[in-house]
């Protein structure tokens, strides 16, 4: 008896009458749904207001889902507009796959800050407060990544290896059946920062937006080793796919942070007096 590989969901889209209901769309939504649910109860549980998670979240989700987009497209841009392209439209497809979370954090970040000002809350412990939930976000989205058969890595015959159909192995790969797996590397690597930072969080007490780089952090560790295994079209500077220049500078900046905000401002903010009448932005070094 031959080995047992994981293998790939043979539909990504299910017909619900006239409505298409897509894997990898919905697996989004989902995993935005637990990371307001999860950021809500956290924020709440240092003793901010209720709603103010989601009232945030009606300009972060829709400004990072925005963000994602462009940051693919852009970085990505042969894809879409190259000799062999797949056109304009195709870059409003998203339900095709392609969100960059380097774009989805950045927009969503603004959106998050345009949503805390208008909301007079202070931006740092909204981003402590849902930090563990958008990294338990990316752990669901990613199975959306298994149902497009997307995000995989070099071929290799390991017992954990993932089975891609013909019509969607790269080119020059047709020979080979089975791939890593790296969208599950990295939901299983995230699952672990949420274990990371919920822990951090409890014992050292973190603020002023330090959980939030934290996560940022770890997953530019992360990001780094499985980036490496992917052999999907990407540009290259020296060599080097973007995204692991852009994991190895965010990472470092992350860091940074994490040190001079502990020693500039240690301990953790209070919530209730620092909503009372200091500036939003306070806390962010």
């Amino acid at each position: 008896m031959g080995p047992t590989f994981i293998p790939s969901p043979s539909v990504g889209v299910w017909n619900l009458g006239p409505i298409p209901i897509r894997a990898y769309a919905l697996f989004i939504v989902v995993g935005i749904v637990v990371a307001v649910w999860f950021g809500n109860k956290r924020y709440l549980a240092r003793g901010g207001k209720p709603g103010v998670i989601t009232d945030i979240a009606i300009w972060a989700v829709p400004f990072g889902i925005v963000g994602g987009r462009l940051y693919h497209v852009i970085s990505d841009a042969q894809l879409y507009f190259g000799p062999d392209g797949r056109g304009l439209a195709a870059a409003f497809r998203i339900w095709d796959g392609g969100l960059g979370i380097w774009g989805a954090v950045t927009l969503g970040a603004l959106g998050a800050l345009i949503g805390a000002r208008r909301a007079g809350v202070l931006l740092p412990p909204i981003a402590d407060a849902i930090a563990p939930g958008i990294a338990l976000a990316q752990v669901i989205g990613r199975l959306g990544n298994w149902f497009n058969q997307e995000l995989f890595g070099a071929p290799t015959t390991v017992p954990w290896a993932l089975e891609i159909d013909f019509t969607h192995r790269p080119v020059g790969y047709e020979t080979f059946a089975t791939f890593h797996p790296t969208f599950l590397y990295e939901a299983l690597w995230m699952l672990g920062v949420v274990v990371v930072l919920l822990w951090a969080d409890k014992w050292f007490h973190m603020g002023h937006g330090r959980v939030f780089a934290l996560y940022v952090a770890l997953y530019c560790t992360g990001r780094l080793w499985i980036e490496s295994l992917r052999i999907d079209t990407a540009n290259t500077i020296l060599g080097l796919r973007l995204n692991i220049w852009t994991a190895m500078l965010v990472g470092v900046g992350a860091l940074a942070y994490l040190v001079i905000s502990a020693r500039l401002r240690p301990g953790r903010e209070d919530l209730v007096k620092a909503e009372s009448g200091q500036d939003l932005t306070s806390g962010i070094v």
